[in-house]
């Protein structure tokens, strides 16, 4: 198994963090290639399928489905893989920094091989895997401390 985990520290309350990074309504918009896949609220069982662009060019489909969540200080994803299945857990910490609400906010991905090639391929890739899912859990941060900077600033 790998873990890759980031931090990053967003200028909100952890309740409007949260409210962002679970409404699929939000990242539908903010990001093209969203599908929501369950119908009803968002909890445990919801789905949804992400279309991403890499840095590449080439295109990543990814499936997520909530596992669990305990609003608004995590939320753990399952996103089956080819040979490896992904856990994603976010953590959301409130911080008090300059008398403002600030949020310290953690994603930790961990891949399970769950075929003997998903195996191989950690061994060969590991830490150029690694690398590029850090890229993308800081990107996905940034989104979020974006999206959220433009929602409080709006109120």
């Amino acid at each position: 198994m790998s873990t890759v985990s980031v931090t990053r520290s967003i200028e909100a309350h952890a309740a409007d963090v949260w409210r962002l990074l679970t409404d699929l309504t939000v990242r539908t918009r903010a990001t093209r290639g969203v599908e929501v896949l369950t119908p009803g609220g968002f909890g445990p069982g919801t789905t949804w399928r992400e279309v991403r662009a890499q840095p590449d060019g080439s295109t990543l489909i990814e499936e997520f489905v909530v596992v669990a969540m305990d609003p608004p200080r995590r939320l753990v994803l399952s996103s089956p893989g080819a040979g490896v299945d992904y856990r994603v857990t976010w953590t959301l910490r409130p911080v008090r920094r300059r008398g403002r609400g600030c949020t310290q906010v953690t994603v930790t991905q961990e891949a399970v091989p769950t075929a003997p090639y998903g195996r191989v391929v950690a061994l060969l890739l590991g830490g150029l895997a690694a690398r590029a899912v850090e890229g993308a859990l800081r990107r996905d941060l940034a989104d979020l401390a974006s999206a959220t900077h433009a929602t409080t600033e709006a109120a």
